[in-house]
């Protein structure tokens, strides 16, 4: 390096004389706005450089910034998540507390709109295996509970109590294939036995092909089984079709179809009547009312002639009406009054007819006879024969 320097000695003095005079020129010559040009070549070199610096810093303050801020709302966020996880486990919970409440009270009209005395019982376990249906409720022999007894939801029944102990008792379900109950269907009166199929399904069996059953007919207990009380609501035909034997009738058991959770234990039964099944309204056609009025041409009262007085009553209830009312005007009887030692009106009494309306004055008489006329007729003259 210093052989180099030391040959090119001359030419670097040169070169730097020559740099020193451009920027003692630059330093002392001046643009048009007044600023040196040494200023303006230091702050086009600087400027970029500066630019590059202060895009650095910036995107790293920004990175860290960032980076601080999602912390934060990352934190934030997790917080928030919890909180709405607590809120939606308090409103499953008021829910199915507002739902037990409604069940209850539920539960509390259908006892005490029965005449059967019931208990009210919560479901606490259920039993394990696959085709059979065992739960348990929390009131047992020390409430009144007994082997054998029914019970029973306000949709329909659920089952029967199939061992009581002193604070529980387990329950055979209606589903349950050795579950079996008389009844009856609410149409045709068809008795049957029903019974349980696993998995919420039931049928109805020993009901001759010749029977009548059709889809959607509900099926109530009967009380033949001495288990529940007659008028139970047992469930709702799926499909009815003949067998071999007897009729192949599928049920769904009405007790099961909300999953019931609180029940009734029937302590002692009280036989109700079954439900008549609604028909079906059918609309039917009126024509258009006659209109009051005199008779028309063809002999039906109307509006041309209003001098024709309209009929008071067309119907045999009114005739009949009419009738009790001419009765009672007759005796001096007001119907629905009756006091005490009245005695009650002769219906074999023949009213006489009402007096007819009085006419009008020109029709009341009648027309004068005029006289007859008279004829001036004068005798004929005496007349005396010609002489011959």
């Amino acid at each position: 390096m210093e052989s180099l320097f030391s040959r090119y000695r001359n030419i670097t003095v040169l070169l730097f004389v020559i740099f020193a005079q451009i920027v003692l020129l630059a330093y002392q010559v001046k643009n048009n706005n007044d600023v040196r040009i040494i200023r303006i070549w230091a702050v086009t070199a600087v400027t970029p450089l500066a630019q590059v610096v202060e895009d650095s810093r910036s995107s790293v303050a920004g990175f860290f910034g960032s980076y601080v801020s999602l912390r934060d709302v990352r934190e934030q966020n997790q917080k928030m998540q919890a909180q709405l996880d607590s809120l939606k486990m308090e409103n499953q919970f008021l829910r199915n507390e507002l739902s037990m409440a409604d069940r209850v009270k539920a539960l509390g009209q259908f006892e005490a709109r029965s005449p059967s005395k019931m208990i009210a019982a919560r479901i606490i376990g259920t039993g394990s295996g696959a085709t059979n249906k065992v739960t348990f409720v929390d009131r047992g022999s020390a409430s009144g509970v007994e082997k054998g007894m029914g019970v029973v939801t306000p949709d329909g029944i659920v089952g029967k109590v199939l061992a009581a102990y002193p604070t529980a008792s387990q329950v055979l379900m209606v589903d349950d294939p050795g579950f079996a109950a008389g009844v009856i269907s609410q149409k045709t009166r068809v008795r049957g036995i029903l019974k349980g199929l696993g998995h919420g399904k039931c049928q109805v069996d020993y009901i001759q092909n010749e029977e009548k059953v059709e889809q959607g007919e509900m099926f109530y207990t009967d009380g033949e089984d001495r288990i529940f009380p007659q008028g139970m609501p047992a469930g709702k035909v799926t499909s009815a079709s003949p067998g071999n034997n007897f009729k192949q009738i599928a049920l769904d058991p009405s007790g099961l179809r909300n999953g019931p959770e609180e029940v009734l234990i029937v302590l002692r039964g009280v036989h109700e009547q079954i439900p008549e099944m609604a028909l079906p309204a059918r609309e039917i056609y009126l024509g258009p009312q006659v209109p009051a009025g005199p008779a028309n041409k063809s002999g039906v009262s109307g509006a041309g002639n209003p001098e024709a007085p309209a009929k008071p009553y067309t119907t045999d209830a009114d005739r009949l009406r009419q009738r009790y009312k001419d009765i009672g005007d007759a005796q001096g009887h007001k119907f629905g009054e009756g006091l005490p030692g009245s005695l009650p009106p002769d219906f074999n009494l023949k009213p006489k007819p009402a007096p007819a309306p009085p006419s009008s004055p020109t029709e009341s008489k009648p027309p004068a006879s005029r006289p007859a006329p008279r004829l001036n007729t004068v005798p004929p003259a005496e007349t005396t024969p010609p002489p011959f």
